[in-house]
């Protein structure tokens, strides 16, 4: 009889701790490439349409404030599974680095804790994956078109169709496939979208073709006074490359040879023949009405401040340039928002939204012609910022925009604290349950909403490396920005008023009245410098 009550009382135990188990939030985690705010439609209506991304910040929460720690691929999404600074990840750099995956990641973290973890898609950090249950992965960059896929055996597969919905149809099997398991699951969904060269699905080839998109305010940016900003190699002008960039390609014979034109070749030479024949249906004409008119001995466009006299020929070209980049960008944005719809609807079909964190970010932002430019990693605001919207789970009530600065740092925390599992010391990210509860929220919660972070710290290392960024460090504040450029051949410092000058076109730093501000943000930027274990100090 004892025996028999001990054993109903074991298995009653291991049903509960099940019940538990299960009864803890999924984590649907779908993070883009270059996707910035400017073109997410809960963000900015000016440009693009987002229907289904717009969906998950109306029905639960938009950060205002979130931002990145170092804004570049692999270096960004090590910090999202470590919840570390580069400096303490160790992955710092796209040119040099390699991911050390024997390290403690969020991932590993969340397994121990009784997780199912899956990852699919891009991955970009050199090293295999460690701490996912499963895992289908691009390699490096991946393509937009029939992409190949590392598998977990080592074998490699390429997939027909589009990559943004490969990756998405990946995704829903696996949680098809996961749905008889009583674990609850954590899986990462990374685009390749919206990555440079912009190749959007064959659909969408002729998408926004009839929209003239607003030049911004800064576009005809001459740099002044902001030395590493004059140096780099980023301007749409001089730098986009007419081929690989804007697709002005009709054959090897008729195109100029360019840097990047052999890159171009090998990206549009995955396509069978007949989507290759219904890509070159449209941009084929564009084409060769663009030699037409400017001629196959092409020469690229002096620096954006020279070009950008009204009515001259430079400017016709520059702006022609602009429109070609939004457009395709545009259009890989598109397919993007379908197919997070997709997921959104599995979610919602299996009854599974209620029980699901579902977070949608990118690794950074990205300029779309602000200061004339394109890519990322400068600690300016369009790529410092990063869009975060999520839907939140049954208990979690809070709704509508959150204005405090957050950090990609802070997501392994999260999950982790939303996991019930115990965030470890070293982590150097918060979690961000507290901003999310509501009125649920407790006394200690509300104490660490009123002790919120002030300033964020970020670090930019990959010099030299392509668009010639130079090495920085600094802080943001709510209202002010402090930027050191070091090493090779800069030793700069830039001091923005984000409130009277949000564009940050006129550094401050060194003019007279601002000596005060200047040691008050240096005590503070030191004070990061130390709270992070950052030697560059």
């Amino acid at each position: 009889m004892q025996r028999n009550v001990s054993l109903f009382l074991m298995v009653a135990a291991q049903a509960s701790a099940w019940a538990q188990q299960t009864a803890r939030p999924n984590i649907v985690y779908i993070m883009t490439d270059d996707h910035t705010a400017q073109m997410m439609s809960c963000y900015d209506t000016r440009f693009v349409e987002t229907p289904n991304l717009d969906r998950i910040a109306r029905d639960g929460v938009r950060f205002t404030r979130s931002y990145v720690a170092n804004s570049l691929s692999g270096p960004s999404r090590a910090c999202m599974l470590t919840g570390k600074h580069s400096h303490k990840n160790g992955f710092t750099n796209n040119e040099h680095g390699i991911f050390d995956g024997s390290q403690q990641t969020m991932p590993k973290l969340l397994q121990r804790a009784g997780y199912e973890t899956c990852i699919i898609g891009k991955w970009h950090l050199v090293s295999k994956p460690t701490g996912f249950d499963h895992w289908e992965i691009l390699p490096a960059q991946g393509d937009y078109y029939n992409p190949a896929f590392i598998h977990m055996d080592g074998t490699t597969s390429v997939d027909s169709g589009y990559v943004t919905r490969i990756v998405t149809d990946k995704a829903l099997a696996w949680m098809d496939q996961h749905a008889a398991s009583p674990k609850p699951f954590a899986l990462f969904i990374h685009h390749k979208a919206c990555h440079r060269a912009w190749l959007p699905a064959l659909e969408d080839l002729r998408l926004y073709e009839d929209k003239t998109f607003p030049l911004p305010a800064e576009f005809h940016d001459d740099y002044a006074t902001r030395e590493a900003a004059a140096k780099t190699e980023m301007e749409i002008g001089k730098d986009m490359d007419i081929v690989y960039d804007t697709k002005m390609f009709v054959s090897p014979e008729e195109t100029p040879r360019t840097r990047l034109s052999n890159s171009y070749q090998g990206m549009i030479g995955r396509l069978s023949k007949a989507e290759r024949q219904q890509y070159d249906d449209f941009y084929v004409p564009l084409s060769r009405e663009f030699y037409k008119k400017w001629g196959t001995d092409y020469n690229f466009l002096p620096k954006q401040a020279s070009s950008s006299v009204a009515g001259s020929k430079d400017a016709e070209l520059l702006e022609w340039k602009y429109q070609r980049y939004m457009r395709d960008y545009a259009k890989v944005v598109h397919e993007l928002d379908v197919q997070v719809g997709r997921v959104l609807d599995y979610l919602r079909d299996r009854n599974l939204l209620d029980n699901t964190l579902v977070v949608y970010t990118s690794d950074q932002g990205f300029y779309m012609g602000e200061h004339g430019w394109f890519d990322k990693r400068f600690m300016y605001e369009e790529s410092l910022s990063t869009p975060l919207v999520m839907r939140l789970p049954a208990g979690y009530e809070r709704r509508g925009d959150i204005d405090e600065m957050v950090q990609n740092i802070d997501y392994a925390p999260t999950f982790l604290d939303l996991a019930g599992a115990p965030i470890p010391d070293d982590i150097q990210g918060v979690s961000l349950l507290p901003l999310l509860k509501g009125r649920a929220a407790t006394k200690q919660d509300k104490q660490a909403i009123s002790n919120w972070r002030d300033a964020i710290y970020y670090h930019y290392y990959e010099y030299p490396a392509e668009h010639d960024v130079r090495r920085h460090y600094g802080l943001r504040t709510d209202r002010y920005k402090l930027i050191h450029f070091y090493g090779h051949d800069v030793n700069s410092w830039e001091l923005f008023d984000l409130k009277n000058d949000p564009h940050e076109l006129h550094n401050l730093y060194g003019k007279p009245g601002y000596e005060d501000l200047q040691r008050q943000l240096h005590r503070r930027l030191e004070a990061l410098q130390i709270q992070y274990d950052d030697p560059q100090r």
